[in-house]
């Protein structure tokens, strides 16, 4: 699944996927030069519907951490496996992802709100007297 494409998923989709087991992931990559070593996360943070393995979109980082994580050292091979792990099941960021979505859906809802005429309008991080501006 494309990173963006749980956008384009309507949010009783999202929950159905959720609760079948589907997870938002990220994964690590490990490069390492001599006595240097970077532990990288992901640029982006992948869907993992239920039904899917998490090495479907890990297999770039798999391969990046064995050619060239094991160099560094002492954190090179440590680093290295823990990438491998990570490559296999993913990161699960899905507690944090859900909880920005819902913070963000809140804010929508709210601004829809306002614009509809509500006396009183909600942000996320509380209430704002009046409209929006």
């Amino acid at each position: 699944m494309n990173p963006s494409e749980y956008m384009e998923m309507t949010f009783d989709e999202l929950n159905e996927e959720l609760e079948k087991g589907g997870k938002f992931v990220m994964y690590t990559y490990t490069l390492s030069i001599v006595v240097m070593t970077f532990r990288q996360p992901s640029e982006h943070i992948y869907f993992i519907r239920h039904d899917e393995s998490a090495i479907k979109h890990g297999w770039p980082f798999l391969l990046a951490s064995l050619f060239l994580g094991w160099w560094g050292i002492p954190w090179g091979p440590i680093y290295t496996l823990q990438s491998i792990f990570y490559a296999f099941v993913g990161k699960d960021v899905t507690a944090e992802v859900i909880s920005n979505l819902n913070a963000q859906y809140a804010e929508d809802m709210s601004r829809e709100m306002c614009a509809e005429g509500e006396e009183i309008c909600y942000d996320a991080q509380g209430f704002i007297e009046g409209k929006y501006q």
